[in-house]
């Protein structure tokens, strides 16, 4: 067995039902501190386009990634399918409105070493990982998809607003009422222990109702600086439904490359499916034509033309 590199740390390790191995990473974050990955590559030697993986906020570090490559992994084989690299990641816990009070991080130096005005957030850990990924030998670094799901997808727009190293990505039922500023109703109300917003069963069905209750010159700001092309995708039962279709209206508004799908479909995170109990995976009609429609989507951004 060769030695690991402290500095690079790689473990590899097999894949249930599969010949293609994952490579566990920890990939070194904008203040030093590490976060991780689970990469996997297609037969080949490449250059590959490489597909980012992320759902939900974040925290469970590598047990966290070893269990979604191994049972969450049905859209990563796809990937693998058609010829993606493609990697589970993770990144630091959602800080409650952190983004919103926080501003743009502010990177100098002090001492020699650097200083920042505050701790970099999830999606920063996000960044660091596409510039990371894009250095390894065998990927394209000019062909870097996302897929978020969730607070990922919200993430996806708060990449794309600062960042623009992505060819292109899909925010499927993104959770973006911070990114649009939104003011909670009744339905999102304080943790008295914590004094955190409890969001998650709030009711933001309608887009009316969005629209009366996010800062949208402050939405529109965000948005006017997104470059990158952008699936949005979005649940008919889901009770943030009026979220994800806001998202999709005024990115589309502002003359962006959007687009909008959505899906009948009673699992939050559909485009992500699992295993079963009898360990194979979990995928109905429904799913199967939203994976490959992404898959698709993706293909018509960084796939090489012949």
């Amino acid at each position: 067995m060769a030695p690991i590199d402290p500095e690079h740390v790689v473990i590899t390790e097999p894949v249930q039902g599969s010949d293609i191995p994952v490579q566990l990473m920890y990939v070194e974050t904008m203040d030093g501190l590490y976060t991780t990955i689970g990469l996997r590559m297609p037969a080949g030697d490449g250059p590959f386009p490489i597909v980012l993986l992320a759902s939900g906020n974040g925290g469970g570090g590598m047990a966290w990634v070893r269990d979604a490559v191994q049972n969450q992994g049905y859209t990563m084989e796809r990937l693998l399918d058609a010829g993606y690299a493609c990697a589970w990641l993770r990144y630091r816990t959602e800080v409650e409105l952190g983004y919103n009070t926080g501003g743009r991080l502010v990177q100098g130096e002090r001492t020699g070493r650097g200083l920042f005005n505050r701790s970099p957030l999830e999606y920063e850990d996000e960044i660091a990982v596409i510039e990371y990924v894009k250095h390894l030998p065998p990927v394209d670094p000019t062909r870097v998809g996302l897929i978020g799901m969730s607070h990922g997808g919200e993430m996806v727009l708060k990449i794309t607003s600062e960042y623009h190293g992505a060819a292109v990505a899909v925010a499927s039922e993104p959770a973006s009422h911070e990114f649009l500023a939104l003011t909670p109703d009744e339905t999102a109300p304080l943790d008295h222990k914590t004094q955190l917003r409890k969001v998650e069963d709030m009711k933001m069905v309608e887009v009316a109702k969005v629209r009366g209750r996010i800062d949208t010159d402050l939405a529109a700001q965000r948005i006017s600086t997104i470059r990158t092309p952008i699936l949005v995708m979005g649940r008919e039962t889901d009770h943030l439904q009026g979220i994800f279709r806001t998202t999709y209206e005024l990115l589309e508004e502002a003359g962006k490359e959007v687009e909008w799908v959505s899906y009948d479909h009673p699992l939050h995170g559909y485009v992500y499916p699992r295993r079963g109990t009898d360990g194979t995976y979990e995928v109905d009609e429904v799913q199967e034509t939203a994976i490959r429609g992404v898959i698709d989507y993706l293909d018509g951004y960084l796939k090489v033309p012949g």
